[in-house]
């Protein structure tokens, strides 16, 4: 395992018995904490490495994966700006803004708490991070403008392409101030704001431009209201829709750029909108489209740490998410598996248990440098408690779990072996050097054959609520990777790798 490590200051970029029930399950009865197996580091520099095989523009000459190539070279152009680099956000070649920013945030977020934790992989995680940073600059070059989506996602979609040979549209979207998008732009100010803490020390002069930037990403996100999903409509809807609304993007940026700038008014727009953008609503979700939750345990550490009282409300609608994941314990509740995997009907769950879980272990830490627990209605929940479930969700992902399979690509001797990935189901341009046209690769979607191409670090969305998991292409809600389920995973990793 790997050593406890201080972060470096230079970047290297070259109770009701349902309840006592639950937390003696936690306590590890059903599998010691000590007498876990898994390698988390290797886990860690998988999760990472994996963000590699998701790049898009003109790869660097320390690529890893060797079977990527570049590709998306022209991205921007009909538009006249460079739009090149960022990251495809899961098995297709469309380049979404939203999910894309969400990963970058929650990356930065990951190293900012758990970059102590990471020892030689934090500078693959930096450097995960710059790829994302770099695009999301020339994504808000021109001012009070987001260019929000690269590619039109029906024609992708239509298509089983690598995205070396791709020549569906790359039509260019945007939202600007008569087509207002708060949520993409709150959430792009949320990204570049952390990611400029990630900076911060390693190079100053970066950091000063991701901050200055999303300073004025989030005043346009502002002052021209709006949703992206009524100004874009078919173009985002219905890949990444935004159902929650732009509200809480709205909060979840400025806490971001309070937490970065320490600016005043930041705080007092915080206060002043606690009401108004919802942020007292009872909601147990966190993802690329919910902030509510990432906002009060965000914005808690500082009240736990005695410096923002005047923020308490936060720390109790934490306390009440927390205690939502808790079964037996208030309404409403996280379903969970037989297996004891959390589950969320709809669209990709591994989502929400990376997610779910990264805010279980960040506000666990939070607790224990303030020596308190959250009250529940019975027993209190202590940090331990937190750690504990955060931990038995990544260990079912690693191969605890009834099938006995890892779910993370490349990590175990059992894994899925038919993703549903464009780039890592079909031969790899240096195996087939031939082009393979839209309609061609149908016949390897379809093929019963593992994918030629291991997407190491991958992880999919994983199985369904009864614990069972299709290893099929066609299946795509349970067998796609996406950044924003690696994201988190990340930190919880890198803790893990610490702390066991």
């Amino acid at each position: 395992m790997a050593p406890r490590t201080r972060r470096p200051s230079g970047c290297f970029l070259a109770s009701s018995p349902a309840l006592h029930l639950f937390f003696l399950l936690l306590l590890g009865l059903q599998r010691p904490a000590s007498a876990s197996s898994h390698d988390y580091h290797d886990a860690l520099r998988k999760s990472i490495l994996f963000f590699e095989g998701q790049r898009s523009g003109k790869l660097p000459p320390d690529q890893r994966l060797k079977w990527r190539h570049d590709s998306a070279l022209k991205d921007g152009a009909s538009a006249g700006v460079d739009l090149t680099g960022g990251y495809y956000d899961a098995g297709d070649n469309v380049k979404f803004g939203f999910p894309m920013a969400f990963t970058t945030t929650l990356l930065s977020w990951s190293i900012i708490d758990f970059g102590k934790n990471m020892g030689s992989e934090l500078n693959n995680a930096i450097k995960a991070v710059k790829w994302a940073t770099d695009y999301l600059l020339k994504a808000t070059s021109v001012p009070d403008t987001v260019f929000v989506q690269v590619g039109d996602a029906f024609s992708d979609h239509n298509c089983w392409e690598r995205p070396e040979d791709m020549d569906t549209l790359r039509t260019v979207y945007k939202v600007d101030r008569a087509h207002p998008g708060s949520d993409v732009a709150g959430e792009t100010a949320a990204a570049l704001a952390a990611a400029s803490i990630v900076f911060r020390s390693c190079d100053p002069a970066y950091s000063s431009l991701l901050l200055d930037r999303a300073v004025k990403v989030f005043e346009f996100a502002d002052k021209y209201r709006g949703a992206y999903s009524n100004s874009l409509r078919s173009a985002v809807c219905p890949f990444y829709c935004d159902v929650n609304g732009y509200q809480d993007e709205l909060l979840w940026g400025a806490a971001w750029l309070h937490k970065a700038s320490r600016k005043r008014e930041y705080r007092e727009y915080i206060l002043r909108n606690e009401e108004v953008l919802g942020a007292g609503d009872t909601i147990n979700e966190f993802g690329w489209d919910n902030k509510h939750a990432g906002i009060n345990v965000l914005i808690s550490k500082e009240v736990l740490m005695g410096k923002a009282d005047y923020l308490k409300s936060f720390q109790l609608n934490a306390d009440r998410f927390i205690c939502s994941l808790l079964p037996g314990v208030s309404h409403p509740q996280i379903q969970y598996s037989p297996g004891g995997l959390i589950f969320k009907a709809g669209g990709s769950n591994m989502q929400h248990v990376t997610s779910l879980s990264f805010l279980l272990l960040a506000y666990s830490n939070y607790l224990s440098h303030a020596n308190k627990a959250v009250p529940c209605g019975g027993p209190s929940a202590t940090a331990d408690h937190l750690r504990n479930l955060a931990k038995r969700q990544v260990d079912y992902i690693l191969g605890d779990n009834p099938l006995r399979m890892s779910y993370m690509v490349g990590y175990g001797p059992r894994y899925p072996q038919r993703i549903h990935h464009r780039a890592s189901s079909l031969p790899s341009v240096r195996a087939h050097p031939a082009r393979i046209g839209c309609k061609a690769g149908s016949r390897y979607f379809l093929s019963p054959n593992p994918n030629p191409n291991v997407l190491v670090g991958a992880v999919v969305g994983g199985p369904n609520s009864s614990d069972a998991f299709p290893d099929s292409r066609p299946f795509f809600q349970e067998s796609e990777p996406t950044t924003y389920i690696n994201a988190p995973l990340v930190g919880l990793l890198a803790y893990f790798s610490a702390h066991t």
